[in-house]
């Protein structure tokens, strides 16, 4: 069995045109490192700014909902960051790291709650399905 693996990714974020998510991902039986940023053509050669960094732990005993702690902060980055963190550590059981610097400006409306709440859904599908076929390949000794 393969302990770490690491992915690169890259998926349309939800309502924008011509904006991709990118995605680096690391996947180990004891934790998830995540770095998402997203680029539009018209960036696509400068660099990613540095985001939100973000750890989260998964619901243990009699808590409920996972913890979680900012390592970097950036204003404009933490919420999301700190969200993806959360529900991956929910439905992965596993400690989870996030570093964001996704920006939302280029959705229809200009990256407003609704296109916000839709991009995290995004990442979460497309991280969760990721962990589920490394899962899957682990027991199956692939």
């Amino acid at each position: 069995m393969t302990t770490t693996t690491t992915t690169e990714l890259t998926f349309p974020l939800p309502r924008t045109h011509n904006t991709t998510v990118h995605a680096h991902l690391t996947l180990s039986k004891n934790h998830i490192l995540l770095h998402l940023t997203t680029k539009t053509p018209e960036a696509a050669s400068q660099p990613a700014t540095l985001g939100s960094f973000v750890y989260a732990l998964p619901p243990t005993g009699n808590h409920k909902n996972p913890l979680s702690t900012a390592i970097y902060v950036r204003e404009s980055t933490l919420e999301t960051a700190t969200r993806i963190a959360k529900i991956l550590a929910k439905r992965t059981g596993l400690p989870v790291y996030v570093g964001n610097s996704m920006s939302f400006a280029s959705a229809g409306m200009g990256g407003g709650g609704m296109e916000e709440v839709e991009g995290v859904k995004g990442v979460v599908e497309v991280v969760c399905g990721e962990v589920e076929a490394w899962r899957k390949g682990a027991t199956e000794g692939g």
